[in-house]
C-alpha cells in the first residue's frame, strides 16, 4: 500500500496520464472487440477483401428525367443494379493504390471506424491518405497518411476530429476542376466521401466528372448522419451515427422526466436535432415515452396551424393537471416551424421582404418601426400570424439572416416559442373559465373545485435544445460495428475498381448483408430554395411505418399516465449493449431490438497486429 505521504504524488502522475485522450474509459474502449461481418474473412480467418455481384435489385429515386440525362457514364458502368458483397477468392491482394478519405458534413458517432476499416482493407501494400478539414482539404491536397499506429488510437472513438470535416460543396467548375487537379497530383485511385445525403449527391457528381474527364479513380460514399434522413428502405436501415445520437438523447430525456417526476412541477421542453426528418424525436420518444412528442411530418399531413399546435398540447397539460399530474417532457423537432404550413408561408414572405426592402428595414432604428414597416406588405393571414408570435421570436425572424439574407430558420428556438403560446393560452383558460369550463360543447366539464385548483398551479418550464451532445459521442456497438465495416466495404469497392457506389450494410438482426447502391440511381429532382436540383432524397418519419403506428397507438397513454421510461447511457458491455434503434427494429420487422447479430465478435487489433503506440 502507498504510504499517504506518497499518495499525491502517485494520483498526480495517474491523473497526468489521462492527457491526450487516455481516460481509462477512452483506453479501454480502443480494446473493445467488435461484430464483423463473415463477408471480410478468407478460409484462414484473415481479414480479407470482399468480392462483388450484381442483384436482381435495382434502385431509382423519383423525378427520373433530370437524373438520367446527368449521370450517362456512371449509368453505363453500374446499370443502377445493386451489387452485394460475397467472400473475395484473390490470389494475390492488390498493391500499390493510394486512396484518399474526407469527411464531410457535420460529425456522427463511428466516422474514425471507417477509417479504421479502410485501413484494414488496404493493409501494408496500398496508401490511405485522409483529406484534412474535409472537402478543403480536398481543394489543397491537404493529406495525411493515415497509419496502423493512428488506426489504434482513433479505434472505437467518437468524433471527426483527427481529420476535421467541413461543409463545403463541390458544385462549380472550378471546384471540379480543383478535385481532378488533387487526384492527378496525388495519383489516387480511390476516394471515398463519409456524408449525408448531399455529400453522397457530390459524390455521385464528382464520379461522373471523373469519368467524364478520363480519370481513372473510383468515387465510393459512406452514409453518415445523425439524422437518419439518409435511409434507403431495406438496403441501408439507417446511416451511422443516428443509434449513438439518439440514445444520448434518450439517456438526458429519461433524465428529465425523472427530474420532471420527482420535483413536480416542471414542464420541460426539449428540441431535438433533425431539421428536415423528425426521425430523432419519434425515436428518443419510443425509448422514453414522454408526456408528449410533436411529429413535424404528421403535423405538415395534417396541415395543423400553429395555434393548433399549441391547442394539442394545452389539451395534455390540462388532462395531466386535472389529475394532479403538473409536470412533463414535450419532445420538439427542430425543424418543427418549417412544416406547419402557415409558419413556411410566412417566412417564405418574410424573406422575399427582406430581400426586396434589405436596405429600408436596416435603416430603421427600433424594432417597433421594422415591425410597422413589415405587416402591412406581408399579406394579412401572415402579418396576424407573426404579431401573435413573442416578441423576441418576431426580433429574430427580422434581424437573425443567413449569408444569402433569408430566415435562419434552424436558430428559431421553436421550444421557446412553444412555451410562450402555451403559456399565454393556459393564462387566458385561467382569466376566463366560463370560456373553457362548464357544461356546452367544447368546454371542459369539473367541478368547481377543480376549476379552482387548475387555476392555482403555475406553468413552469425550463427549455432544452439536445444537439451537439450526441454528435461527437463514442460510439455504441452498432455504430462501431457498422462503421468498421462500411469502411472494408468501401475500401473493397475501391480495391475491385467500382465507382459511384454507396457502402451499405442491413440485416442487422441476421449477421449483417454488405452492399453497394449506385448513387445515380437515388437521385432525384427536388425544389430546393425554390428551384429543381438533382439530389439524394431525404428520408422522412413514413406516417404508415410499423415505429409510427406503435407511436400513435401508445402516446395518448403516455400524455394521461405517467407511463415514461428512463433508459440510462449507452452501455458499451454488458447485457444492454447490443440495442439497435427501436424504430429500425420496428420498421425493419425484426422480433428484437435488443439483439444485435452482425458476426462474430473479433479484436481489430489482433487481425491487423496493432501494437499501442
Amino acid at each position: 500500500m502507498v504510504p499517504r505521504e506518497n499518495a499525491q504524488e502517485a494520483l498526480t502522475a495517474k491523473v497526468a496520464r489521462t492527457e491526450g485522450k487516455h481516460s481509462p474509459f477512452e483506453d479501454a474502449v480502443r480494446t473493445l472487440p467488435i461484430p464483423v461481418c463473415s463477408v471480410f474473412f478468407d478460409t484462414q480467418q484473415r481479414l480479407a477483401q470482399a468480392a462483388f455481384q450484381a442483384t436482381d435489385i435495382a434502385v431509382a429515386g423519383g423525378k427520373r428525367q433530370e437524373s438520367l440525362a446527368a449521370f450517362p457514364l456512371t449509368r453505363a458502368c453500374n446499370q443502377e443494379a445493386v451489387l452485394e458483397a460475397i467472400p473475395g477468392d484473390f490470389a494475390t491482394k492488390p498493391s500499390g493504390k493510394r486512396v484518399a478519405v474526407l469527411f464531410s458534413g457535420g460529425p456522427a458517432p463511428g466516422g474514425h471506424n471507417v477509417l479504421v476499416g479502410l485501413k484494414a482493407i488496404l493493409g501494408d501494400g496500398n496508401v490511405l491518405l485522409g483529406a484534412k478539414r474535409g472537402t478543403k482539404g480536398l481543394f489543397s491536397g491537404d493529406f495525411v497518411e493515415i497509419t496502423a499506429n493512428d488506426a489504434h488510437a482513433i479505434f472505437n472513438t467518437g468524433g471527426f476530429d483527427f481529420l476535421g470535416t467541413d461543409r463545403t460543396k463541390v458544385k462549380t467548375p472550378e471546384q471540379f476542376a480543383s478535385v481532378k487537379e488533387t487526384i492527378v497530383k496525388h495519383q489516387l485511385d480511390g476516394l471515398i466521401i463519409v456524408g449525408g445525403d448531399d455529400s453522397n449527391t457530390n459524390a455521385a457528381f464528382i464520379a461522373e466528372y471523373l469519368l467524364r474527364e478520363k480519370v481513372a479513380c473510383c468515387v465510393v460514399g459512406v452514409p453518415k448522419t445523425i439524422d437518419g434522413d439518409l435511409a434507403i428502405g431495406s438496403l441501408l436501415p439507417t446511416s451511422f451515427g443516428f443509434d449513438t445520437a439518439t440514445k444520448v438523447y434518450a439517456q438526458l430525456v429519461g433524465n428529465l422526466n425523472k427530474d420532471s417526476a420527482s420535483a413536480i412541477k416542471y414542464w420541460h421542453f426539449v428540441k431535438l436535432m433533425g431539421r428536415t426528418a423528425s426521425k430523432i424525436t419519434l425515436e428518443v420518444a419510443l425509448q422514453t415515452k414522454p408526456a408528449a412528442a410533436l411529429i413535424s411530418e404528421e403535423i405538415y399531413e395534417k396541415g395543423m396551424s400553429l395555434d393548433q399546435v399549441v391547442d394539442h398540447l394545452v389539451q395534455i397539460i390540462t388532462e395531466r393537471r386535472l389529475k394532479g399530474i403538473n409536470y412533463g417532457v414535450v419532445l420538439v423537432p427542430e425543424g418543427l416551424v418549417e412544416f406547419i404550413p402557415e409558419m413556411r408561408q410566412l417566412i417564405q414572405e418574410l424573406n422575399k421582404v427582406l430581400a426586396e426592402y434589405d436596405r429600408d428595414i436596416r435603416d430603421l432604428p427600433t424594432l417597433k418601426n421594422k415591425q410597422e414597416f413589415i405587416y402591412p406588405v406581408l399579406s394579412p393571414a401572415s402579418a396576424q400570424l407573426m404579431a401573435s408570435l413573442p416578441e423576441d421570436i418576431q426580433e429574430m425572424l427580422i434581424l437573425e439572416r443567413g449569408d444569402h439574407g433569408n430566415v435562419k430558420v434552424s436558430q428559431i428556438e421553436t421550444e421557446k416559442l412553444l412555451i410562450e403560446k402555451v403559456r399565454y393560452k393556459l393564462s387566458q383558460m385561467k382569466r376566463h373559465t366560463d370560456r373553457y369550463f362548464g357544461s356546452g360543447e367544447g368546454k371542459i366539464d369539473i367541478p368547481e373545485v377543480q376549476i379552482e385548483a387548475f387555476k392555482a398551479v403555475t406553468f413552469a418550464t425550463q427549455a432544452h435544445f439536445l444537439g451537439y451532445e450526441g454528435r461527437c459521442a463514442t460510439p455504441s456497438t452498432l455504430d462501431r460495428a457498422i462503421t468498421f465495416s462500411l469502411g472494408m466495404a468501401a475500401g473493397s469497392l475501391v480495391l475491385a475498381g467500382k465507382t459511384g457506389y454507396m457502402a451499405a450494410i442491413t440485416d442487422f438482426d441476421r449477421g449483417g448483408r454488405i452492399l453497394a447502391l449506385p448513387l445515380s440511381g437515388l437521385i432525384t429532382s427536388e425544389l430546393r430554395k425554390g428551384k429543381p436540383e438533382l439530389v439524394i432524397e431525404k428520408s422522412l418519419v413514413d406516417l404508415a411505418s410499423p415505429a409510427f403506428r406503435f407511436f400513435v397507438q401508445h402516446r395518448d397513454r403516455w400524455a394521461k399516465e405517467d407511463l415514461f421510461s428512463s433508459p440510462g447511457p449507452n452501455q458499451y458491455w454488458g447485457p444492454t449493449c447490443n440495442q439497435v434503434p427501436i424504430s429500425v427494429a420496428f420498421n425493419q420487422g425484426y422480433m428484437d431490438f435488443a439483439n444485435l447479430s452482425l458476426g462474430e465478435e473479433h479484436d481489430i487489433r489482433e487481425l491487423l497486429s496493432l501494437e499501442e503506440p
